[in-house]
C-alpha cells in the first residue's frame, strides 16, 4: 500500500472531526442530574426574600376568606400544575381552577377560596395547599383562626410507671392550639425521688390531638413504694394533674423469700400428715371384748343350796 499523500493527510482530520459530529448527534442526550425542580409554589406576594412562609386567614364561623397562590415556571417548557388542599381544614380550601398550565419562564397566580364553616369552633385550624406537576409535589402550609371565644383545656390521662420510664398521655380538649409544660415529681416511703421542674414540651398540640409520650427515669430505685405525679400547664389557664402508684421490689430477694415460704409450709405439711399417720397406727380394743365372768340372775342367786334335794324329792316347804 503506497503512503498517503499530503492532500490525503489534510483530509484526514477533517473526515475524522466529521464523523465524530454524526456520532454526537445521533447519540442519545445525557439524562439531567436529580436536582430541584425548575418550578416553585408558594403564597402570593413578595419576593423571594420576604415571602410569605404559609397563608394566613382569619374570620368568622361562615365566612369566605380569599388568597392566591403563585405557581412559577423557571424551566423552558410548559408547566401543568394540579393544586388541591390536604390537612384538617384540605376540605375547606377550593381553587379557582384545579388544573394550570403554565407556559416557560412565567408566573401564574391561582385564587383561592377558603370556606369556615358554620359549625368551626373558634380557635386555630391548620391545612396544606398542594400542588403537583413535572413529578414533584409542593405543599404550602395553611393557617386559619377562627374568631370567636376560645377555650383551653390540656388533660394528662393514663399514666403509669414501669420499671424506668413514665407513660402517659396528653389531650387538647379545648379549641385553641397548645404548647404544653410537664413538671414531675415521685414520692418514696423516705421522701422525694424525682422532682423535675416545669419544662416546655417539644410539640404543638392541635384542638382535639391525644399524644401518647414517655418520660425515662434511668435511676428509679430497686426496692420502694413509689407515688408518681404529672402536672402540665399551657397558655390561656390550661392545667392539669394526675398520678401513679409503683412498687419497685429486687427480683433475686423476691424469689429466695418465695421459695423459703413454699418450704416452710411443705415443712408444716409433711409433720401434720405424719402426726395423723401415727394417730390411727395405735392399740383398738376389739370390737365384741367384754366381761369374762356374766354375773347370775337375781332370783337364782337368792336360792339357798339346802332347797334343790327338797324340790327334786317333791317335798312342800
Amino acid at each position: 500500500m503506497s503512503p498517503p499523500t499530503p492532500r490525503r493527510r489534510r483530509a484526514l482530520p477533517v473526515l475524522t472531526a466529521a464523523l465524530a459530529a454524526l456520532l454526537c448527534g445521533l447519540a442519545p442526550p445525557a439524562a439531567a442530574d436529580d436536582g430541584p425542580p425548575d418550578w416553585t409554589a408558594r403564597p402570593a406576594g413578595g419576593t423571594d426574600r420576604d415571602a410569605r412562609p404559609y397563608v394566613y386567614l382569619e374570620g368568622t364561623p361562615g365566612t369566605v376568606l380569599q388568597d392566591r397562590l403563585t405557581v412559577t415556571n423557571s424551566g423552558r417548557a410548559p408547566l401543568t400544575v394540579r393544586l388541591r388542599g390536604d390537612g384538617r381544614a384540605g376540605d375547606w380550601i377550593r381553587f379557582a381552577e384545579d388544573t394550570v398550565t403554565v407556559p416557560a419562564r412565567t408566573r401564574a397566580d391561582v385564587p383561592l377560596a377558603l370556606t369556615v364553616p358554620h359549625d368551626a369552633v373558634p380557635g386555630d385550624t391548620s391545612g396544606e395547599a398542594v400542588a403537583t406537576g413535572g413529578g414533584e409535589e409542593i405543599r404550602v402550609p395553611v393557617r386559619i383562626r377562627t374568631v370567636g371565644p376560645t377555650l383551653a383545656a390540656l388533660g394528662v390521662e393514663d399514666v403509669e410507671v414501669s420499671g424506668g420510664t413514665i407513660r402517659y398521655a396528653l389531650v387538647n380538649r379545648g379549641n385553641a392550639m397548645l404548647r404544653p409544660r410537664l413538671a414531675v415529681r415521685a414520692e418514696g416511703v423516705f421522701g422525694t425521688l424525682l422532682d423535675r421542674p416545669e419544662r416546655p414540651l417539644p410539640l404543638e398540640l392541635a384542638p382535639g390531638r391525644r399524644v401518647e409520650r414517655t418520660e425515662p427515669w434511668p435511676d428509679a430505685p430497686a426496692l420502694d413504694a413509689v407515688t408518681v405525679r404529672l402536672r402540665v400547664t399551657a397558655s390561656g389557664g390550661a392545667r392539669d394533674e394526675a398520678e401513679a402508684s409503683a412498687t419497685y421490689l429486687p427480683v433475686a430477694p423476691a424469689i429466695g423469700g418465695g421459695l423459703l415460704v413454699l418450704g416452710g409450709l411443705a415443712a408444716l405439711a409433711s409433720g401434720a400428715y405424719r402426726r395423723w399417720r401415727t394417730g390411727r397406727a395405735g392399740p383398738q380394743p376389739p370390737p365384741d371384748a367384754g366381761p369374762a365372768v356374766q354375773p347370775e340372775p337375781p332370783e337364782q342367786a337368792q336360792l339357798p343350796v339346802a332347797t334343790e334335794p327338797l324340790l327334786k324329792a317333791g317335798v312342800k316347804t
